[in-house]
Order: C-alpha cells, then sequence, then structure tokens
C-alpha cells in the first residue's frame, strides 16, 4: 500500500512539472506528435500546435549544431535527424 501511494505522489509530481512547462521545453521531454495526442489536438489547433513545435525544435537542433561545431552537410544531416526525432516523425 506504501508503494502504491509513492508511486502515485511521483506521478502527480511529474504531471504538475509537465503542466506547468513551456511548449519549448515540454517538446523536449516528448516528442511534438505525442504531446498534441497527449492534448488530444484536432484540425486547425492541431496544425498550429505542430507548426511552433517544429519551429522551437528546429531553433534548438540548430543551436546544439553550432554547440558542436558541425558545419555543411554533417550540419545538415544533424539537424534533419533531429528535428525528426522532437517532433515524432
Amino acid at each position: 500500500m506504501r508503494y502504491l501511494l509513492l508511486a502515485a505522489a511521483g506521478l502527480a509530481l511529474g504531471a504538475a512539472v509537465l503542466a506547468a512547462a513551456p511548449a519549448a521545453t515540454y517538446a523536449q521531454a516528448v516528442n511534438c506528435k505525442a504531446a498534441a495526442a497527449e492534448k488530444k489536438l484536432a484540425g486547425a489547433a492541431l496544425a498550429s500546435f505542430i507548426k511552433k513545435c517544429q519551429s522551437n525544435a528546429r531553433s534548438a537542433c540548430e543551436l546544439s549544431a553550432g554547440e558542436k561545431k558541425l558545419a555543411g552537410a554533417a550540419k545538415s544531416s544533424f539537424t534533419t535527424k533531429c528535428v525528426r526525432d522532437k517532433v515524432g516523425g
């Protein structure tokens, strides 16, 4: 019983942290498509959410590529894979 209460408290705390996180941070924790499905978005709201999430992912991936001092084809390949992973495609 004690373990069940601890598990429930941990899940509640985790949910509270994710709910309070901004969209960019949330997109890093879970891919964009999973986040949209969890929020049960559809239609224009879904399209808008995915577009913003892709933009945030691209910015984060380009920054990461810059930190790794990638250039040319390596940067392009890294950024493409990074965005695909973050968006969930």
